[in-house]
């Protein structure tokens, strides 16, 4: 009597990360898209696109990250500045070579700007903002700002797919043993040309991956207020952050917004002053480990999700705390 013994279908299953970088180092949220994709129980590849990028860290780091077979290199100066117009093309012709069955980055800026730009030329519906992966091809997303959660069975050839950091802890990143390859570039498209960036320089963290977040609000009153946050966080080590109405109000700039439609964050510590957690808002923040809420305002939503909540005057709550911690 003979049995045979087919190869279950996971082994069929291969799954590109597009990583994300700034052709020195990895942006965090890439090892988070690396742990979502081992849940798919597939051979795992990471293409890092960039100028004169093989030997640079980036490459370095994801060869030693657990989960990672291949390390796919592509190097030309259209890449500069990562421009979806022209890694587009290059993921396209990457999955033909390699006849990937999924393609994921992080839900950040970078990966919503490029995957629905890669799902279109594959004829394919993309998904975004993943939180949870059943199986190779049913995923769970949340909706109405996170009050909800929805799954989504998905029959495409290609599957492709933004995840949320925040659901995912970061792959390890030591223990692997990845092979490198470099891939032909493909012929640069021409329609955009990556001139220069100019970012405001900070001591403190990166908000989406800082530890500890200090955010303000509307009941800020104004931008100057803000220094009373500034304070805070320089003795915390945290990053600022700051609701849509706050925003809105010309009080910070808009890469300070935390929310639906702001930054997702999920650090250790989050200090809410003078927010009153509208439900935008507690989507981008609701998963921190410890929330705690400063606010005049009893009634105030944000206390729904609080872990240690203090109902008073953030004008006096806020100095005292900063005083105290310096001691």
């Amino acid at each position: 009597i003979y049995r045979l013994l087919l190869p279950s279908q996971h082994r069929f299953q291969s799954t590109l990360v597009v990583a994300e970088h700034n052709n020195e180092t990895l942006t965090p949220i890439t090892l988070n898209a690396i742990t979502a994709a081992t849940k798919l129980g597939s051979d795992v590849s990471c293409l890092v696109a960039g100028t004169n990028c093989a030997k640079v860290l980036s490459v370095q780091q994801l060869s030693k990250v657990q989960g990672v077979k291949k390390v796919l290199v592509a190097q030309h100066e259209a890449y500069k500045g990562l421009l979806p117009e022209e890694l587009t093309p290059l993921i396209l012709a990457t999955q033909k070579q390699f006849s990937f069955t999924h393609i994921c980055a992080g839900a950040s800026a970078f990966g919503k700007n490029l995957l629905p730009r890669v799902a279109a030329k594959l004829d394919v519906a993309p998904i975004s903002d993943i939180i949870e992966i059943k199986s190779p091809d049913t995923f769970v997303r949340t909706i109405y700002a996170g009050n909800a959660l929805c799954t989504i069975k998905c029959n495409e050839s290609v599957k492709v797919f933004t995840v949320r950091g925040t659901s995912f802890e970061p792959a390890a990143v030591e223990g692997g043993s990845a092979s490198s390859e470099e891939v032909s570039p493909s012929a640069p498209v021409g329609v955009s040309e990556w001139l220069e960036q100019t970012l405001s320089k900070s001591d403190r963290p990166e908000l989406t991956s800082a530890k500890v977040v200090v955010s303000g609000g509307r009941g800020l009153k104004n931008g100057e207020n803000f220094k009373l946050l500034y304070d805070l966080a320089d003795k915390l080590n945290a990053a600022v952050g700051a609701s849509r109405a706050a925003v809105d109000a010309g009080y910070v700039p808009n890469d300070m917004q935390v929310g639906q439609t702001g930054k997702i964050v999920a650090p250790e510590l989050y200090i809410a002053v003078g927010i009153s957690g509208a439900i935008q808002h507690l989507a981008g923040m609701k998963d921190s480990k410890t929330i705690v809420a400063i606010n005049k305002d009893p009634e105030a939503p944000i206390f729904q999700v609080a872990d240690y909540g203090i109902v008073a005057d953030l004008f006096k709550v806020v100095p005292e705390l900063t005083e105290a911690l310096k001691k």
